[in-house]
């Protein structure tokens, strides 16, 4: 086995940095909101797993589906020899990608990128010891911040899954869309995975289930607010909320206030106050129609040539080719 690499593009004080920015902005802001990235440390990271164990959770098994029945053809029409995962987390979904990038001995290298070093170390581990042989160089960055690649020597295939683009606002998925673009040479491909617009009570469930494991993950940011920021949120006086937003075409978490109440912020040096009733948005999954993905895509540089879904139309992965 062939010891992965490691580069270091975000450390652990970038994060503080970067959390202690956006907490700031986000809590004086009107109305208040956080960023979806600070719900996954350790324990947000295990609830969001049972999240996709749900029955009405449907998104991870969707995709999974779609990429279980398409990854061969993803595998023909890329011949990738290098496979890049943005987010990769566990690379979980990854092997069935590299398990069909692999067949016909094209694959040479897997590159996962994620915030999370600890995350990363074990994923990348991992790969290399199943599939001796492969070069595997993780990346930890913060893919909305800094996306820089290794430079590959051959065609590569980039995999951008869990409709994790969804978390983005329309203009930051359009900039970073533009950005990926530009790291891409010509003829180089993009699998992107949407969830799909469906009707909302299917979407609701999805966000709030009744077992209350997807208002724990909510709540959970203010936990990590009061470990890492100094803060005394009385979390247990927050209501998950989730919303379908019918015009924007995404569903938004918010915690809602249940009293007033007042807020300190130590590390901030910041005291924020909550009105009974009040909402902090904590994200936004935007749904996707087909076309609109590929308007998006096209904007930015790419140009969809294959568009799968599960059986059921739940989800869509999208193989897009960077031209120009």
């Amino acid at each position: 086995m062939t010891e992965p690499l490691l580069t270091v593009h975000f450390t652990e004080a970038d994060a503080s940095t970067a959390l202690r920015s956006e907490a700031r902005a986000g809590l004086t802001d009107h109305p208040k909101w956080l960023s979806p990235k600070w719900f996954y440390d350790a324990r947000g990271s295990e609830l969001f797993e049972q999240i996709t164990t749900l029955p009405d959770y449907y998104p991870t098994r969707a995709e999974r589906a779609a990429l279980t029945a398409h990854a061969a053809e993803v595998a023909a029409l890329t011949e990738a020899v290098e496979l890049v995962e943005l987010g990769s987390g566990s690379s979980a979904k990854t092997r069935l990608l590299l398990d069909a990038l692999t067949v016909g001995g094209r694959l040479r290298g897997f590159v996962p990128l994620d915030v999370s070093a600890s995350a990363l170390r074990g994923a990348a581990d991992a790969v290399a010891t199943e599939y001796p042989g492969l070069a595997v160089h993780a990346v930890v960055a913060d893919f909305t911040e800094h996306l820089a690649l290794p430079t590959a020597d051959g065609r590569r295939l980039v995999a951008f899954l869990g409709s994790t683009i969804g978390n983005l606002l329309p203009e930051e998925r359009a900039a970073f869309l533009k950005g990926l673009r530009d790291l891409l040479r010509s003829g180089e491909f993009l699998l992107l995975g949407t969830d799909l617009v469906k009707d909302s009570e299917v979407l609701l469930r999805a966000y709030d289930d009744p077992a209350g494991v997807t208002a724990e993950f909510n709540r959970n940011v203010l936990r990590v607010l009061n470990r890492e920021l100094s803060a005394d949120f009385d979390v247990s006086s927050f209501d998950h909320l989730a919303v379908w937003d019918a015009k924007r075409e995404w569903i938004e978490m918010r915690l809602r206030a249940r009293r007033d109440m007042r807020v300190r912020l130590d590390v901030l040096a910041l005291d924020i106050s909550f009105a009974a009733g009040e909402e902090m948005r904590t994200e936004v999954s935007a749904k996707f129609r087909p076309e609109r993905v590929r308007e998006e895509l096209a904007a930015a540089g790419f140009v969809v040539r294959r568009f799968w879904t599960d059986e059921k139309g739940l989800f869509g992965l999208s193989l897009a080719e960077a031209v120009g």
